[in-house]
């Protein structure tokens, strides 16, 4: 019978009063479905956008924010490398702007330029690769290499790491660190992996690769650093009169020329001798014989330069001046010593490359000297590409125009990939490598199976045959549960371990097989069953265990199933004993796994795995729902 009869609730009173419960209700459901929102939009987040509280992820619906997401996953999450790729003076990602046009016809020149060109591997890194600041997400491009890694050594990992030159533990630590080969002691590495990279990232466009410049990297790191982000104190200290940054240039050769200050000289030469990568620096022939005297001034005789260095020379005039730094071993170490300036010990005397002879050889200088051989003047130039420019040395490589040309045609594949990629990540994490997902399931079984069996022996034997110490048992079980679990997990422990069980699901299993309250619960429903059904089946001749089985099992379906999700709940959240009883990482369930990747992985990838880890707890209630609340019901109505 309804609480409220159908009269009664046609009082304004008890309308007022359904209302008022219907409202509260409701604002008890919306403080918690809205921090639920707040965490589904969390799994979604990176550095960028992350502290945005919002149900809805701006850049699902705001193309700026989507662009700035974009731009971030673009240079793997350095804001120092958008700098100076860009030479944006700009705090931050989430200050960044879309552009308000792009040239199509210097975006045209450059891709042309680029594809002409065949640039090096060492003059570009392609986006998507690395989470500088997102700890633990797989970005597209590093999945893209990992999954091609793992099919070619069909998921061996211990193959790849022999064949790669590598020491990934498992596939799911495997990362890639960014080439950025700007700063002097950034070398390139010549591991078979990193070939292999190479080779990957030149079959990605233009549009998913970010050029090096040197004078980006001058202007925006170097300069900024030293002086400030404010122009003016450049001015004073260089006795320059620019109007913003983008008007300071880094020349191809050093500034002898009265023009420029003697601090500006000496930027370009502390830049270009000590911090700037060597493999843009280039020596003219007149450093030919200084080279040769500082060899001979280190090593004494040709001798001893052909037992370093491996060679045949018979005099020092044979030995060559590189045209291209050499990338590894002793030569590199002297030529870096040489181009930066080396003492001799004994003399004192400083050795070093004449600084005429240097010469910068950049991306930047060698779109600069590509305009200019197919148009010859800055006026042809400007005329062609629709450009203003007042020199050739005021053109730099739009990369912000071809990125945002990249950009607009891939925005819905964006966001699709923004939305799932920390779900891939968990996904990759704990299905694709190790045995998480297949532990989980047996040891659910296996939990859920002896629940099954084992509590309701045990309280029919209590409920059926009512032995007179039942209220002590009844009281033994029901004191188990005032002790929490961690209190038992030591001498568990050694007991497991005295009989040779960890690391096994035996181990897993045993020590839940019994549970007081299930048993105590159990008891109490098998007690409000019909007796006149035990005793019309003993007349009939059945047997104890028919009985149990087709009277009383079959009559407890809904506490059976209470019993069951139980049994799945604590073995599918079992945590502590899981990683406590099984150290090896063969035999973990879910959640170590998921622990482990919560512990090196940032908050959107901690989000997604929450998100997961629910999913299976969810769709088993949603399928058991009515029999599990007939489980509820049914006693309390009893």
């Amino acid at each position: 019978m309804a609480i409220l009869s159908t009269i009664g609730r046609r009082s304004v009173k008890v309308r007022a009063l359904i209302f008022t419960l219907y409202v509260g209700l409701g604002l008890g459901a919306i403080t918690m479905v809205h921090p639920f929102l707040l965490m589904v939009a969390g799994t979604t987040k990176s550095g960028v956008d992350f502290p945005d509280l919002r149900v809805v992820p701006k850049y699902l619906v705001d193309d700026e924010a989507l662009y700035r997401k974009y731009t971030e996953a673009l240079f793997n999450e350095s804001f120092e490398t958008m700098k100076f790729t860009y030479g944006l003076d700009t705090a931050s990602f989430q200050s960044i702007t879309e552009p308000s046009a792009v040239n199509d016809k210097l975006v045209d020149a450059w891709e042309t330029f680029v594809r002409d060109a065949n640039l090096p591997s060492y003059t570009y890194m392609i986006g998507e690769t690395a989470t500088m600041v997102s700890r633990g997400v797989l970005p597209h491009h590093l999945r893209e290499f990992k999954g091609q890694l793992a099919r070619r050594f069909q998921g061996d990992i211990n193959r790849c790491n022999v064949e790669m030159g590598a020491e990934f533990v498992s596939w799911n630590v495997f990362y890639f660190v960014p080439e950025v080969y700007l700063l002097r002691r950034n070398k390139p590495n010549l591991r078979p992996l990193d070939q292999a990279f190479r080779e990957f990232k030149a079959t990605k466009p233009t549009g998913a690769r970010y050029y090096f410049s040197a004078e980006g990297y001058f202007r925006t790191i170097f300069l900024q650093s030293k002086y400030g982000r404010d122009i003016e104190t450049y001015n004073q200290t260089h006795g320059t009169h620019f109007t913003s940054w983008n008007e300071v240039h880094f020349g191809r050769q050093y500034p002898a020329e009265s023009s420029h200050s003697d601090a500006e000289r000496s930027d370009w030469e502390f830049f270009t001798r000590t911090i700037l990568n060597l493999f843009w620096v280039r020596l003219e022939p007149q450093a030919a014989t200084p080279y040769r005297d500082f060899l001979k001034a280190k090593y004494g005789g040709i001798e001893t330069v052909n037992r370093n260095y491996g060679t045949r020379y018979t005099s020092f005039d044979e030995v060559p001046l590189f045209v291209e730094p050499p990338v590894e071993g002793l030569m590199a170490s002297d030529w870096d010593s040489f181009v930066e300036g080396w003492k001799d010990p004994d003399t004192q005397k400083l050795y070093h490359a004449p600084i005429d002879s240097i010469r910068i050889h950049s991306v930047d200088f060698m779109f600069r000297d590509y305009l200019q051989s197919k148009y010859q003047t800055i006026e042809a130039t400007n005329a062609a590409l629709g450009t203003s420019y007042s020199d050739f040395m005021a053109v730099f490589p739009p990369q912000r125009d071809v990125h945002y040309r990249h950009f607009q045609p891939r925005m819905g594949e964006l966001r699709k990939e923004f939305t799932f990629r920390n779900f891939i990540t968990v996904f990759d994490y704990v299905v694709l490598h190790g045995r998480a997902v297949v532990n989980t399931v047996v040891y659910c079984l296996l939990s859920i199976l002896a629940a099954l069996i084992v509590n309701p022996i045990a309280a029919y034997a209590l409920s059926r045959y009512k032995p007179p110490s039942q209220y002590k048992i009844l009281l033994f079980l029901m004191l188990t549960m005032s002790f929490p679990p961690m209190v038992t997990q030591i001498p568990v422990f050694l007991m497991l371990r005295e009989f040779h069980l960890l690391n096994t699901f035996w181990a897993l299993v045993l020590p839940g097989l019994a549970n007081g309250y299930n048993i105590f619960l159990l008891k109490g429903f098998f007690d409000s069953l019909p007796q006149d059904l035990y005793e019309s089946a003993s007349l009939d001749g059945a047997g104890e265990f028919r009985i149990f089985w087709q009277i009383t099992m079959s009559l407890s379906t809904p506490i059976l199933a209470v019993i069951a999700l139980g049994a799945f709940t604590s073995a599918y959240s079992n945590f502590m004993m899981a990683l406590l009883i099984c150290q090896d990482e063969k035999m973990w369930t879910l959640m170590p796994w998921l622990y482990q990747l919560q512990q090196r992985s940032c908050e959107g990838v901690v989000f997604a795995s929450l998100l997961v880890a629910s999913v299976p707890t969810f769709i088993i209630f949603v399928l058991c729902q009515n029999v599990i609340m007939r489980g509820i019901v049914v006693p309390v109505e009893k």
